[in-house]
């Protein structure tokens, strides 16, 4: 670039080719720019736009010697060099910048689509399993591309010098209207005109591969091409034409070259360049066509996909059963189907069920998905597990005579134990704490006619309501004892129903009958009201007077119950897997858990795995009623087990397994069970969120929390049921665990974390948890006698129950007459009619037996001296405490309020 000023004369051009060099003549196609700075100052800027001139023609050339000329190529004629070693004025242009780039341009993309053809060569000769056909195609595709392109190129380089020669011919009109203009500005202002601008003709372009002519350099003094700029985008024509503004070459100022328009491209430079412009879109030239690429990628997806579909056909679809539970989560069942977990996801939306990968279904839904997927479901749940355990139906071949089982039910006190005692030539009452059976027991007494009786002994308290209804569940005949001094008693009425609900014979035993009042009339009378008819009085029911105290009358009740067996022809199958039910249970320090079973099917053998409840384990030993070791146990026969792997549930069902592997998982499924359960109930316990909150506005509701311990399994339900009767309601019961065996750590840890008391039912603590008990102030309550569980925890429940506040009547007063005094208010003149007054007392202001207010009494003074009260016939002085509505006539209530427990 150079600067130049405006009174410059041509003559002193700055420039950076040194002088006297010999180079080739160089055209400017450039313009001038202006900058303005502050102050008013201004700079113009000469931009200089070189071109490249083909080099000077070889010297011998110019003298006369005959150029080479390629082979192929039409010779040409060419002049005599001019002096100066100049080229003549008619040699041919040379390539611009422009053209040069332009060439260069398609030259790279030439070999760029000479590269890619090659690189699909190559991929094409990999891919061997295309057929013949396909090859064929493929090639006739490549030819039509390959013409295509060469036909696109070929049309692009046709566009392009059309475009060109446009623009320079209206470049030259330009040029001349300029030239003209100055002319005539030249004329007016007496300076002779510059010379005009000659330009040479451009000559042809030669073909590709041809040597390039030699181009005429410019005239001395003819102006470089130049163009105007302006800062800002202003446009040339805009710009301040009063300073002439000097070229190189020759004096004045050259014409300005307008601004150039590009020329309109073609429908393949518009599918190049992808978007729609305003003019093209009035124009209806608006169609957009795809460009090769885009073809390309599209026809080399649709092969892939042909072939995956063909993959696919040939592939066979596997149908398979899918084995469904009651809940599934969603990725779980895209792995049993073997699909992907997208796809069922996919799925479930389109049948309205927005699902993650983590959701469970539910068994249903997870069918219908199943059978979208083309597979087979097949629905099970988790209590399958439980399915074949119980046997099957025995015939009649294999059925042999068991021994009956009878359960012993009545009244407390009336002398069950003691009957069976009689009947055992034993002495099992004596044991029992507090002369009550708490205990259920099972024995097997052989008579002397040689058969075999299994009694079930049963507790006739009213809190072992469990243990009789599991006894009449499991007994085949209900003997039921009533004392003859005492006659029909409550239990002895649930004692029936359960029989009744058991759908078991009952045989009436009357007992004490050695004792003076006995009336067994009465009982007989009292029993009829009970749907229950003797046969003495025209029914069908057996009744039987004994005296287990004198041990008259047994032979009658034994030869009862043999009848009653025998009309109900009792059968088993004793050759098939054992199945009993659990009559007590409990841990034995020592032994382990230790369940009392009674075999209702089959035999149990020594060494086999048992079910009972959610409790398993191998049979390791097996103890009759005596104590003696058992190798195995026929129907109707009650054995203690050893071996479970914790103390089962009262009344749960015992079945033999084939394995552990199957005990563990009926185990593990009926634990699940009942931690559910347990939980449910907890929820329930806590109550709704209306609850809730009502006792949060009431306060906190109190409760009394306690954690038993029993020897057995039935001793600690009763206890529960029990305790739980005493809940108040200001004071709720709450059982935090109950159990069987010993008071243990974690025991004791349990009852300090949750501020509970320990009942201790015929069980002992061991050392350790003494002594933590001490340490955390835990209290440890042992009992043997249920009466007394129930009065302790009366007396804690009561003791937590808010004492209620009540009323106390003091006296009346008459007011007489009422007193304005200064700064005291009004002072009711009254007489004591009845009772008393207190100073500080409740009163009541009544108005014809209407209470008009209640507050307290705050002075009350006899004549001018405050006494503590006053006693009736005796005139006093009132005030109340913010009341002054005193009328004469008014009669006060006095009373006082005291706390009472509940």
């Amino acid at each position: 670039m150079s600067e130049s000023n405006d009174q410059d004369g041509g003559k002193g051009r700055l420039s950076l080719r040194p002088a006297g060099r010999l180079e080739l003549g160089r055209t400017v196609d450039a313009g001038s720019v202006r900058q303005s700075f502050s102050h008013g100052r201004s700079k113009v800027v000469q931009v200089e736009v070189r071109k490249k001139r083909a080099p000077f023609p070889n010297p011998s050339a110019a003298a006369g010697a005959p150029t080479p000329t390629p082979a192929g190529a039409p010779p040409t004629a060419r002049g005599p060099a001019p002096s100066g070693g100049r080229p003549a004025p008619g040699a041919g242009r040379a390539l611009t910048a422009t053209e040069l780039a332009a060439r260069q341009k398609a030259l790279v993309e030439q070999q760029r689509e000479a590269a890619r053809r090659e690189a699909e060569r190559r991929e094409q000769e990999k891919i061997s399993i295309l057929s013949a056909a396909e090859e064929a195609r493929r090639r006739e595709e490549e030819a039509r591309k390959a013409a295509e392109e060469e036909a696109r190129l070929a049309a692009e380089e046709a566009e392009r010098q059309q475009a060109e020669e446009e623009a320079r011919r209206a470049a030259e009109a330009a040029a001349a209207a300029q030239a003209a203009a100055q002319a005539a500005r030249a004329a007016a202002s007496g300076q002779p005109a510059p010379a005009p601008v000659a330009r040479a003709p451009e000559p042809a372009r030669p073909a590709p591969g041809a040597p390039a002519r030699p181009a005429a350099p410019a005239a001395p003094g003819a102006a470089n091409e130049t163009l105007r700029l302006r800062p800002g985008g202003a446009r040339p024509e805009e710009e301040d034409e009063s300073r002439p503004v000097r070229r190189p070459g020759g004096p004045g100022v050259p014409p300005r070259k307008p601004p150039v328009v590009a020329p309109k491209k073609g429908g393949d430079d518009r599918r190049r360049a992808g978007r729609i412009d305003v003019q093209a879109a009035i124009e209806g030239e608006d169609e957009r066509v795809r460009s090769l690429a885009s073809v390309r990628r599209q026809r080399e997806r649709e092969r892939r996909q042909a072939e995956l579909e063909r993959l696919r056909s040939d592939q066979v679809k596997v149908v398979r059963d899918v084995i469904l539970p009651d809940a599934i989560t969603v990725q779980e069942l895209a792995n049993r189907m073997a699909a992907r977990t997208p796809e069922v996801i996919k799925a479930l939306m389109r049948m309205g069920v927005m699902a993650t990968i983590t959701q469970t279904l539910d068994a249903d839904t997870a069918e219908l998905v199943v059978q979208e997927f083309g597979h087979r479901p097949r629905r099970v749940s988790e209590s399958d597990v439980e399915l074949g355990l119980e046997g099957g139906t025995d015939s009649d071949a294999e059925l042999l005579p068991r021994p009956p089982v009878v359960t012993i039910m009545g009244h407390v006190d009336h002398g069950k134990t003691s009957l069976l005692d009689a009947l055992r030539a034993t002495d099992v009452a004596a044991g029992e704490a507090g002369g009550i059976t708490q205990h259920i027991g099972a024995y097997q007494v052989q008579i002397a006619s040689g058969d075999r009786i299994t009694f079930i002994d049963t507790p006739g308290h009213e809190a072992f309501t469990a243990m009789r209804a599991r006894g009449a569940s499991v007994t085949d005949i209900v003997v039921l004892v009533v004392a003859a001094d005492d006659g029909v008693m409550p239990q002895t009425i649930e004692a029936i129903r359960h029989a009744k609900a058991a759908n078991a014979p009952i045989i009436v035993a009357i007992n004490k009958m050695d004792k003076p009042d006995a009336n067994p009339d009465r009982v007989r009378q009292e029993l009829l009201s009970y749907e229950i008819v003797v046969e003495a009085m025209g029914g069908e029911t057996q009744d039987v007077e004994v005296s287990a105290l004198k041990k008259t009358g047994l032979d009658k009740l034994e030869e009862a119950i043999l009848l009653q067996a025998e009309i109900l022809d009792l059968r088993a199958n004793p050759d098939r897997s054992a199945e009993g039910s659990v009559i007590e249970s409990r841990l034995d320090r020592g032994r382990g858990p230790v369940a009392t079973v009674l075999i209702q099917k089959g035999t149990l053998h020594q060494g086999e795995i048992v079910v009972a409840g959610a409790e398993w384990g191998r049979v390791r030993a097996m103890l009759d009623d005596k104590g003696r070791q058992l190798k195995d146990a026929g129907p109707s026969t009650p054995v203690e087990i050893l071996g479970l792997s914790n103390a089962p549930s009262a009344g749960e069902p015992m079945v033999v397994v084939e394995s552990e592997g199957r005990a563990r998982e009926i185990t593990e499924f009926r634990a699940r069970k009942l931690r559910e359960k347990s939980a449910a109930a907890a929820a329930g316990a806590r109550g709704t969120l209306d609850q809730m909150l009502a006792r949060i506005q009431a306060g906190e509701q109190k409760e009394v929390a306690v954690l038993i311990k029993a020897d057995v399994q039935g001793s600690a339900e009763a206890i529960q049921a029990t305790v739980l009767k005493l809940a108040h309601e200001e004071v709720r019961v709450r059982v935090l665990h109950s159990g069987v065996g010993q008071i243990t750590e974690s025991d004791v840890q349990l009852a300090k974390a949750s501020n509970a008391v320990i009942v201790a039912f015929n069980v002992r603590a061991t050392s350790q948890a003494r002594e933590l008990a001490q340490r955390e102030s835990v209290d440890i309550r042992y009992f043997s006698i249920i009466y007394e569980v129930a009065d302790d925890i009366e007396k804690l429940v009561k003791g937590k129950v808010a004492p209620k506040a009540r009323e106390k009547f003091l006296g009346y007063a008459e007011v007489r007459r009422v007193f304005d005094i200064t700064k005291v208010g009004k002072v009711a003149g009254c007489y004591i009619t009845e009772g008393v007054v207190k100073r500080g007392a409740g009163v009541r202001v009544l108005r014809e037996n209407v209470v008009i207010h209640t507050g307290e009494l705050s002075q009350l003074k006899r004549f001018k001296d405050d006494v503590r009260e006053v006693a009736r016939g005796y005139e006093c002085g009132l005030s109340f405490a913010n009341f002054h509505d005193l009328q004469e006539g008014d009669v006060v209530e006095c009373f006082e309020t005291e706390m009472v427990p509940a």
